[in-house]
């Protein structure tokens, strides 16, 4: 892999550079899409169902809690995200005071790049391991968007970054509709390719770890590595320099009190986010098919995420232009209430035939129908959430300190929410409803509405602009 030479004064908004980060959203969001989003999920659910039963104890953790079938997947996504909050902190801290801002993100994503790859070969009762493969896939995939954020801000100036950021989650959104529609076809012809359906979800799965391996050579190749903002005090080591460095960013967002008000904000309503489309294969594939009585058709849930993603694609170009009109704080208030509005719909309907009388004419509206609705109900507000986000929040960072700052975003950034499942998981394995499940959620988008709503984001990005580089 060609490592290209680190400079301390690169310009900004150039076309290859800005073109090699959005390759980074179109590569690893077709693994986080297919494999984490729709096929893992219900894949490694249905295994471990064979071997315990439908809602079968996996592990007993003594008389007060049990591990099941159901809730095992959530709380390995709790698990992985867990481990995160020790280790993305410190790696934004190190990587600060180092050039090798570039290498860390490449080690990582090729560490969840060869893990992923692996979920090829669980099959049966080797579902553990399915579980401790996705948990390390997961990990590498959080620490490697932890610099890829922070290249936002090295590569473009203020007044492009909602454009590029929407941009960069358009982008993925692409990627992961061509792979979908791949692993449609796949699935949905594999008997007459000579496969079983469960051996084509896993080349599916493997499919997508390797575009996100492959593309991602394109945005290593074309990023230049930019120098250390801090330099190591003499006789301390990189190592150490990290956990004072750590401290000092909690001190920092202490000071910046603005921004840290829009961070924590931020942690709790996409967690919400993030939980609602970490589980929503599991739901569906529940409250679609096994509620009544059918079969998990992958097929057709890959169908409705590829509904969500095409949405998602509209959705990122069309809020980022409402975004100019409304300003991004109160363009992502607006997704926020339909966030909101999914979880009552998931709550609420996906039962029974609707019908709805209109003018003399009466439309008849299935759960299947139902759930293509509220995928692009989904779509149309995931990407523009998360993009007006993260460009909003980058204009809150103090100069020289973005990797340090994006490492707390990333808490809670694209497949590392971690109190959502945990509470998913909870509800699950005591009410055996996913429904009660999905619905517990609306608490962190009415959270983040109300925190969002007392925070003054043109104070926060003033007050970070004006600091010096901080820790120096």
């Amino acid at each position: 892999m060609a490592i290209a030479e680190h400079s301390t004064a690169l310009p900004k908004n150039d076309r290859k550079e800005l073109f090699g980060w959005l390759m980074y959203d179109w590569a690893n969001s077709v693994f986080y899409t297919t494999v984490i989003g729709v096929l893992l999920g219900p894949y490694l659910t249905a295994l471990a169902q064979a071997d315990v039963g439908e809602n079968g104890v996996v592990f007993r953790l003594g008389p007060l809690a049990s591990i099941t079938a159901e809730s095992l997947f959530p709380l390995c996504i709790s698990i992985s995200v867990f481990l995160q909050l020790f280790l993305l902190p410190l790696l934004g801290a190190v990587a600060d005071y180092t050039h090798l801002k570039k290498r860390f993100m490449a080690f990582f994503c090729y560490l969840g790049v060869a893990a992923s790859c692996l979920l090829f070969f669980i099959t049966g009762d080797s579902y553990i391991w399915g579980n401790v493969l996705m948990i390390v896939s997961n990990l590498g995939f959080g620490a490697s968007i932890v610099f890829y954020n922070a290249y936002l801000v090295d590569l473009t100036t203020e007044d492009k970054r909602d454009r590029i950021s929407s941009y960069g989650f358009a982008s993925g959104y692409i990627g992961a509709v061509i792979m979908l529609v791949l692993n449609i076809l796949l699935i949905g012809y594999a008997e007459q390719l000579g496969m079983s359906k469960s051996r084509a979800v896993r080349i599916s799965m493997l499919a997508a770890s390797l575009w996100w391996g492959v593309f991602a050579l394109i945005t290593f190749f074309l990023v230049k590595s930019r120098g250390a903002v801090s330099k190591v005090p003499p006789g301390k080591h990189i190592v150490t320099v990290g956990f004072t460095e750590l401290f000092k960013t909690f001190k920092a967002l202490i000071r910046l009190k603005y921004t840290a008000r829009f961070l924590l904000c931020y942690l709790f309503y996409n967690d919400g986010i993030q939980t609602v489309i970490n589980s929503s294969s599991v739901f569906l594939a529940n409250e679609l098919f096994k509620a009544h009585g059918y079969e998990v058709n992958q097929g057709l849930l890959l169908g409705i995420f590829l509904a969500a993603q095409i949405a998602g694609l509209i959705g990122a170009i069309v809020f980022e232009r409402i975004a100019r009109f409304l300003g991004s704080k109160n363009t992502i208030m607006v997704t926020l209430a339909m966030w909101a509005g999914v979880v009552i719909f998931a709550f609420s309907l996906l039962r029974e035939t609707i019908t709805i009388s209109l003018g003399g004419y009466t439309l008849a509206i299935d759960v299947f129908a139902q759930a293509w609705i509220m995928s692009v109900w989904i779509g149309l507000v995931l990407g523009s959430s998360q993009a007006l986000s993260r460009s909003l929040y980058s204009q809150m960072i103090p100069p020289g300190k973005e990797s340090s700052f994006f490492s707390f975003y990333e808490i809670s950034d694209k497949g590392t929410s971690w109190v959502g499942p945990f509470i998913f998981s909870i509800v699950v394995a005591s009410t055996g409803s996913y429904r009660n499940a999905i619905l517990a959620l609306i608490v962190f988008f009415v959270i983040g509405i109300f925190m969002l709503l007392f925070t003054n984001t043109n104070k926060a990005i003033e007050e970070a602009q004006a600091q010096p580089v901080i820790g120096n």
